[in-house]
């Protein structure tokens, strides 16, 4: 979510020189930086502002990492620390047990030991580290920033010392049960961020054409690893909000990889067959209104959604106005969940944590210039204290 907001926020609160090239970004459209850009040069205060903003962010990234999968304590059971791990969230000892194994769901509710192995933490940090730094470099053409970024991704992607094998054979291990499972690939939802983040990069004199093309190929074992693998396939067949960032994994990949025909067969052979399976002809979500987080999953899977069709756009696929053999849009998905957001209506599902509705109003700014036929006055007029300053930089060129 976090990471979100900050892509919302960074897309277009910044200034491009003339020297450089246009970005080559994927989630976040070119025309939406060089909008910024424009606006910068015209001495818009809301873009100044925001361009500050970025720096006082990048200058913290700065300071930040580098980070590697090899700096765990635990080892698994392939006896390489380059193999990445984590815990699963949800699982808990048994109280019951006198060793508590096998672990019991608990969900909704966090374990502690999740965050005992630092990887995902580590990830979800270079994916943000590298955007911010990604940005900062190509908009004030500082090359402290590209350089800490390349230092970063080099240390993740390509070092023989430090470097992550490409595979999550051990992601959201549970104690008792498994090594490692297919729901673990949920860890690198965030991959559009920091992709978007490399391609901003990409024409740094301190990125070299062999790093980036080093990086290309991780991603493609990575992407082999993830539509062969038995982990991989587990995660493909998810019919709930994990299949759906799988597809979002695998359509940014290829597109990074120069592979926009496999994009194509993702989105149309995939996607579309998700949004039938997931929703209801009125845009329910009956996979996620049945976790102890109702609010919060229907969202997510949602965003991923959304991520989908703006990567679609990149291959000329139109998922905001696909509509299934079954009647099943993404519209509907959104409009369904908008009155719950204007408190018209109450929220009837388990939401065992406060419902928050920031992420909803983050995704109406998108759907309102997608589908700018929808009434969004009474959803604005609600939140009138929504800090929607982020918008204010975009005119949404996705």
């Amino acid at each position: 979510m976090k990471m979100f907001k900050l892509l919302l926020l960074f897309s277009i609160c910044t200034k491009v020189y003339a020297a450089q090239l246009p970005p080559h970004t994927f989630l976040i459209k070119p025309a939406a930086l060089l909008s910024g850009k424009q606006k910068i040069e015209q001495k818009d205060p809301v873009m100044q502002q925001a361009l500050s903003d970025l720096i006082a962010a990048a200058d913290q990234s700065l300071k930040n990492g580098p980070y590697s999968v090899v700096y765990k304590e635990k080892t698994p059971s392939s006896g390489d620390k380059h193999d990445y791990m984590s815990v699963a969230p949800y699982w808990w000892p048994d109280s019951s047990k006198a060793n508590g194994l096998p672990y019991i769901r608990k969900d909704g509710q966090t374990n502690p030991e999740r965050f005992t192995i630092k990887d995902a933490s580590y990830q979800n940090a270079l994916s943000e580290d590298v955007y911010r730094l990604g940005l900062a470099w190509f908009y004030t053409g500082n090359e402290k920033y590209a350089t800490h970024a390349v230092k970063l991704l080099r240390t993740w992607y390509l070092d023989p010392a430090t470097r992550m094998n490409p595979n999550l054979n051990y992601g959201q291990a549970i104690p008792g049960i498994t090594e490692g499972r297919g729901i673990g690939l949920i860890d690198m939802h965030n991959l559009p961020m920091l992709i978007d983040g490399i391609q901003l990069l990409k024409n740094s004199p301190a990125f070299a054409p062999s790093e980036y093309k080093a990086i290309q190929a991780w991603y493609k074992q990575y992407l082999n690893w993830m539509r062969t693998s038995p982990i991989g396939l587990e995660e493909a067949n998810a019919s709930n909000n994990h299949g759906t960032w799988y597809d979002v994994q695998q359509m940014i990949i290829a597109l990074f990889t120069d592979q926009p025909e496999l994009a194509k067969k993702i989105v149309e052979d995939q996607t579309q067959k998700r949004i039938d399976g997931q929703l209801t002809e009125d845009g329910q979500q009956p996979r996620e209104l049945e976790r102890t987080l109702s609010w919060h999953y229907s969202l997510f899977n949602l965003r991923a959604f959304f991520e989908l069709a703006l990567l679609a756009e990149n291959v000329k696929v139109d998922l905001w106005n696909y509509e299934s053999a079954g009647k099943k849009k993404l519209q509907n998905a959104f409009v369904w969940l908008l009155p719950y957001a204007e408190d018209v209506k109450k929220w009837e599902h388990q939401q065992i944590k406060p419902k928050d509705d920031k992420e909803f109003l983050e995704l109406a700014k998108i759907a309102a210039e997608k589908y700018p036929t929808m009434d969004l006055a009474p959803l604005w007029e609600h939140h009138k204290d929504f800090k929607n300053k982020m918008f204010l930089l975009t005119n949404w060129d996705y």
